[in-house]
């Protein structure tokens, strides 16, 4: 279904400009969630804050709407006992 929706230019371009922008901080936060081995609700807990914010934060990253803060990115990953390093090249 997605090689048919990849016809459409449109489609096209908002998916490759997500999967450049967006989808590159989803990996980041899923992979340090999994690699610490805790649930939505053990990260949102070691946040200060409830389970549905860690999701919709999982979610905005997918969709790309809204973009969470870099601060919250850092509490996130923080959180999963890792650090975010940010870099300008």
């Amino acid at each position: 279904m997605v090689a048919r929706w990849m016809q459409d230019p449109e489609f096209k371009a908002e998916y490759e400009r997500l999967e450049r922008e967006e989808f590159f901080w989803l990996d980041i936060v899923l992979n340090a969630r999994r690699a610490a081995g805790l649930t939505q609700a053990q990260v949102a807990e070691r946040m200060g804050t409830q389970a549905s914010a860690v999701a919709r934060l999982e979610r905005a990253l997918s969709t790309g709407k809204p973009s969470p803060s870099l601060a919250t990115m850092r509490k996130y990953v923080n959180a999963c006992g890792k650090e975010l390093v940010v870099t300008c090249r």
